[in-house]
């Protein structure tokens, strides 16, 4: 336990680190491509969009790992190319020139998936574990690529309205750090606090107490977020900060179901102390679109 808190506490900041300056070039991009285009701001989401064209394929290969355990094998080149595709149409959402095919270009990304999918076995000549084959690859292309779909969108989202919603890497940063001060919020009040079980026949270590130390922290931090980067009024905030950081814990317990049948601890070992680039991105891609919704319902004035 202490080595993998060591771990935590030293590639935490690490990884943090790196996806703040990462986020920091985004924003700068943007500026410096302002003007150009048809677009009325720069090219938003450059940085965002790099980074998970990077981390996508290897958590595809860790979730076609998890999936094998009850025989669903996901094509994974397919797969990656289809999420690919889904993160790159969310970037492309932001254009005037494909805003009326993206509706239409979305379901050929999906239905081309499957159709894919399907040549794919039909080439090997077999029908034995076709079903399984597709709906593996299907499933591996929505999980990723579909909720990295909505990070995107959420970055690039722009309103041509004064009261309207405008995404910007702060409101990226501030979904990141409410999912990952929930997450700390609910170890370090579960470990001082925590009595009663959460679920104990899936995540033993998580408790009662963990999870509401770990709200009031999502809370505090959306308060925070909200009033220092965004300019949105207070109780916006908390409300944001405990909705993201609530699903951002189902996302934990999606991915802690899902491993508990693979009968494996982490999704990989790519990173010490967290396991793999599944068990650190599931959380806030699961938030993103609740995230997505939230912000394009409730927030007002420019951000």
């Amino acid at each position: 336990m202490e080595r993998a808190l060591r771990n935590r506490l030293t590639f935490g900041p690490l990884m943090l680190g790196g996806l703040l300056l990462l986020l920091w070039l985004d924003h700068h991009a943007e500026l410096w491509t302002a003007g150009r285009g048809d677009l009325q701001r720069g090219f938003a989401g450059l940085g965002l969009l790099s980074l998970l064209l990077i981390i996508l394929p290897p958590a595809i290969h860790e979730l076609a790992n998890l999936l094998a355990a009850e025989q669903v094998r996901p094509y994974r080149f397919i797969a990656a190319a289809g999420a690919g595709s889904l993160v790159v149409h969310a970037f492309l959402t932001q254009f005037d020139w494909f805003r009326p095919i993206a509706a239409s270009s979305l379901a050929f990304i999906i239905v081309a998936v499957m159709l894919f999918a399907a040549l794919r076995r039909a080439w090997l000549r077999q029908t034995q574990g076709a079903i399984l084959h597709m709906a593996g690859t299907v499933l591996a292309t929505l999980y990723l690529g579909g909720l990295s779909w909505f990070l995107i969108a959420l970055r690039v989202k722009y309103s041509a309205r004064q009261d309207g919603f405008r995404g910007t890497t702060m409101v990226i940063v501030m979904i990141l750090l409410v999912v990952k001060f929930t997450d700390i919020g609910a170890y370090f009040g579960g470990r001082a606090m925590g009595r009663r079980k959460l679920i104990p026949w899936l995540s033993p270590g998580k408790t009662w107490e963990g999870l509401l130390w770990g709200l009031i922290t999502a809370g505090a931090i959306g308060t925070l977020c909200a009033s220092l980067m965004l300019g949105l009024v207070w109780w916006k905030g908390l409300i944001y900060g405990v909705v993201i950081g609530g699903v951002g814990q189902l996302g934990d317990l999606l991915e802690s179901l899902m491993k508990r049948d693979a009968e494996v601890k982490d999704s990989g070992q790519l990173v010490p102390g967290f396991g793999g680039i599944l068990d650190i991105i599931d959380s806030p891609l699961l938030a993103a679109p609740f995230a997505y919704l939230l912000f394009s319902l409730f927030s007002r004035g420019p951000l």
